[in-house]
């Protein structure tokens, strides 16, 4: 889940003129490799344009993926496939929206790059570079307009967004922050543990004691991780330890660095009015709408635009719901929709 590399881009396009005097008209859409560099990695990406006429500008979309090795189109391969920015992609392209999406480090053809013989060093920080420049290279595009960029991220990539949208230049005029990672990276695991513990408990699989002595372990393996002690996973199950483990050793750094940022704190540095969709699906297990709470009043406090949060009833982390498990749900197309024609 955790194990992350690295990547970069520099957009390489032919820009073919049309002849003096023709008449404009529909440009079929198009998908096209782009290539960047960050911090010396070669980053690879897809930029998508949909159809649109001879010389115009379009708004465009930069699109982050979650957590883990995470590629260009939101997939995990071989175990997990759902497709999700290339579903987002699709949606957003209907809509006359640009798309860029990229291997960032550690997958697809961008692998770990710079952090090859050394992926220790990779941390949460070089992730965000990585996504400034492909932002950069968006807005560089001659077919995207600069003062229309959106940057759209799922789960941690939510909470990158959230970091470019109050750094970049031009300032994006939008953010979609889809099932944000909304806290901090450690207290959004011990969430998760918990909430699974108290299934067990629930579901008759663990006693009461011994589920709370799991989630005093948890607790426990949490401070020793921000101290910088090595956890002690006894009376942890094996799974967990396993994860703790994980957290450790190579890791570290990224752990560390990413735990460090609070996604409340960044909102105040959006541009006051910046449109934000921030969304939470009541079918979501690995992040509760309970959980963007404070992001959502640091975000009204930030005086940022609507559409705000938005509740997608019956959806799951991954954007679907029960009668749409290989494609966007419903409600998932409509706010999306209800951004891009704000």
């Amino acid at each position: 889940m955790f194990r992350h590399l690295a990547a970069a881009l520099t957009a390489l396009t032919i820009v073919t003129a049309a002849p003096a005097g023709a008449a404009s008209g529909p440009v079929p859409a198009t998908d096209r490799e782009v290539v960047f560099t960050a911090d010396g990695t070669t980053v690879y990406g897809t930029l998508h344009i949909p159809v649109h006429r001879t010389g115009q500008r379009l708004r465009a979309a930069l699109l982050l993926p979650g957590s883990g090795p995470t590629d260009r189109d939101g997939n995990q391969p071989p175990g997990s496939v759902p497709d999700t920015l290339a579903q987002v992609a699709d949606a957003l392209g209907g809509d006359g929206v640009a798309t860029l999406r990229f291997d960032k480090y550690g997958t697809g053809r961008t692998g770990l790059g710079a952090y090859q013989d050394h992926p220790e060093e990779l941390d949460y920080p070089a992730f965000v570079r990585q996504a400034r420049a492909a932002y950069e290279t968006l807005r560089d595009q001659p077919e995207t307009d600069p003062h229309t960029l959106l940057v759209v991220g799922h789960s941690e990539g939510a909470m990158t967004a959230l970091l470019l949208g109050g750094t970049v230049r031009p300032r994006p005029a939008g953010l979609a922050l889809l099932q944000p990672q909304a806290i901090r990276l450690l207290d959004l695991i011990a969430l998760q543990l918990k909430a699974q513990t108290a299934e067990a408990a629930r579901d008759g699989h663990l006693t009461p004691e011994q589920q709370r002595a799991i989630d005093a372990a948890v607790d426990a393996a949490v401070t020793s991780l921000r101290a910088h002690r090595p956890v002690d996973t006894t009376g942890l199950p094996t799974a967990l330890a396993q994860l703790f483990d994980g957290l450790q050793g190579s890791n570290a750094r990224f752990v560390e660095s990413d735990d460090a940022v609070y996604p409340p704190d960044a909102a105040a540095a959006l541009r006051p009015g910046t449109k934000v969709l921030l969304t939470c699906g009541t079918n979501d297990t690995q992040v509760s709408c309970a959980t963007t709470n404070a992001l959502t009043n640091a975000l009204r406090h930030a005086h940022t635009g609507r559409p705000g949060r938005v509740t997608l009833p019956g959806v799951d982390h991954l954007l679907h719901d029960t009668g749409h498990q290989d494609t966007l749900a419903p409600p998932v197309l409509d706010t999306l929709r209800g951004l891009t024609r704000h």
